[in-house]
């Protein structure tokens, strides 16, 4: 390829990130200058000005010099600014891939005319990919087969559906959905994402019967005492206002915080109330119509005693060996279990894993479950943080623990934190008290306690963390030899 020769290049659309990449380093490794490089990409409407350089295209035709190495950092920032609505971007882009072969620290030097605008078109698609994850509406709509669906209609700066679909199917993995954009379209019926073509806002659904609700739960949990319009407005632009049902309430509420904050400022406090106690589960019932472990996997999701369901991805019910002789119950399922749907299989479960495999147990030979099945968290920014289960939510699962427990009938229950034990024993009890007994459960089996492997992950001091562990090891291995006996 002659290095001044105009060259056209045509992506497969707005988002094919990959696609550029793999001809940039083409086009790099046989010279081309980035003045002889005309980018085309189908369906937008800049593609009519390259086809001046329509005749002679690079595409998938074969070139003599290998593919040059474009460095990390650029493909890295890349992977987003080419996503961004600009349609000089892939020509930006193409310089700086240029400029890197004899410049190899070119993206660390932020004072670069080309390398700041990149980046600043890297980071207007990272803002535009977080506010599609957070102002997202769902409407309940009735699918073909008579069940039910969701759609949510958006409207996006820049060309993100296709990157930002992931985190929806994640999130929302048990539903069947679409989110309709005029820049493309995803649909997700819980087994396959599939993408398609932008679409018009009348194909969106202008309500449901469940935003009533919603707009009054924003109403009753809108603090006046905190209300920053400016800090709102910076979060949540007014653009997106107009897709969001609770959007007509802010102005009126706003109005009214002042008076609002000075009537709370006025009022008596509120007399301290005693917490009634926790009720029995509701859940025995249904856990007891249940023969198997997969019939409890099969009924646990139709699960609506508690509200946890509400936020909570999926339900995580129990898993392992159905006639295990060693039983592990922990608290309640985190943010990897959520999204996997299965106990144990983020941090605190790689400790558990590793203390297992310590003292000599084979986990695939146990029964993992928890005291409480769906996630409790607290959004903190783009974070979903721990929060941990009240005694009602404990007392609403706890008929789905004890049934799960009934059908495996396992030689020991190992309790993981006060939490588990709680829920075993059916009263709270301080952890140290039990740490060490082996005690007698009302359904015949018989419990070991110690902590949950969560709580070796947050010591912070060397020592105590090596004697926490020697300590967990200490309890694993007395479980094992009496699950053995």
């Amino acid at each position: 390829m002659n290095a001044h020769s105009l060259r056209s290049v045509r992506l497969d659309g707005p988002a094919d990130v990959d696609g550029f990449l793999d001809r940039a380093a083409r086009l790099l490794a046989a010279g081309a200058h980035p003045e002889a490089v005309a980018w085309r990409v189908a369906g937008e409407r800049a593609e009519a000005q390259s086809d001046l350089f329509a005749g002679d295209e690079v595409r998938d035709g074969p070139l003599v010099a290998p593919a040059a190495r474009l460095p990390a950092a650029f493909r890295e920032i890349a992977a987003r600014a080419l996503l961004h609505s600009d349609a000089t971007r892939h020509a930006l882009a193409y310089r700086l891939a240029w400029r890197l072969r004899r410049a190899p620290q070119l993206m660390s030097i932020a004072t670069d005319a080309e390398v700041a605008r990149f980046a600043a078109l890297s980071k207007s698609v990272r803002r535009d990919m977080h506010k599609m994850t957070a102002f997202v509406r769902f409407r309940r709509v009735a699918a073909p087969d008579g069940g039910e669906a969701f759609v949510a209609w958006f409207e996006p700066d820049h060309h993100i559906v296709e990157a930002t679909a992931p985190f929806f199917k994640r999130r929302f993995a048990n539903m069947r959905w679409s989110i309709l954009t005029p820049r493309r379209c995803a649909h997700w019926d819980g087994a396959t994402l599939v993408l398609s073509p932008g679409a018009d806002k009348r194909n969106a659904p202008d309500g449901d019967a469940l935003e009533e609700a919603w707009r009054a739960y924003y109403a009753a949990i809108f603090n006046p005492a905190r209300l920053n319009l400016a800090a709102m407005t910076r979060e949540m632009p007014r653009k997106y206002w107009r897709n969001l049902p609770e959007a007509d309430l802010i102005a009126p509420l706003a109005r009214k915080a002042s008076a609002r904050a000075a009537d709370m400022v006025a009022a008596a406090p509120t007399p301290a109330r005693r917490s009634a106690p926790a009720a029995a589960s509701p859940s025995r019932a249904a856990a007891e119509a249940c023969g198997s472990l997969a019939e409890i996997s099969g009924a646990l999701p139709g699960c609506r005693n508690c509200d946890l369901f509400r936020h909570a991805t999926q339900v995580v019910p129990g898993e392992g060996a159905a006639h295990a002789r060693l039983a592990l119950v922990g608290e309640q399922p985190g943010d990897e279990e959520d999204l996997s749907g299965r106990p144990f299989v983020g941090p605190a479960g790689r400790v558990l894993n590793a203390a297992l495999e310590r003292v000599g147990v084979d986990r695939s030979q146990t029964f993992v479950t928890n005291a409480v099945k769906h996630f409790k968290f607290e959004p903190r920014g783009k974070k979903r943080i721990h929060k941990k289960p009240g005694a009602r939510e404990i007392a609403a699962c706890r008929g789905w623990l004890v049934r799960e427990l009934e059908l495996v009938r396992p030689r020991l229950v190992v309790a993981l934190g006060a939490t588990a034990a709680a829920s075993l024993l059916g009263k709270a009890a301080p952890l140290r008290d039990l740490r060490g007994r082996t005690i007698g459960l009302a359904n015949g089996l018989e419990m070991r306690a110690t902590v949950h492997p969560s709580y070796l992950l947050r010591i912070e001091d060397p020592d105590a963390k090596k004697a926490g562990w020697r300590a967990f090891l200490d309890d694993l291995a007395a479980a094992r030899e009496l699950s053995e006996t």
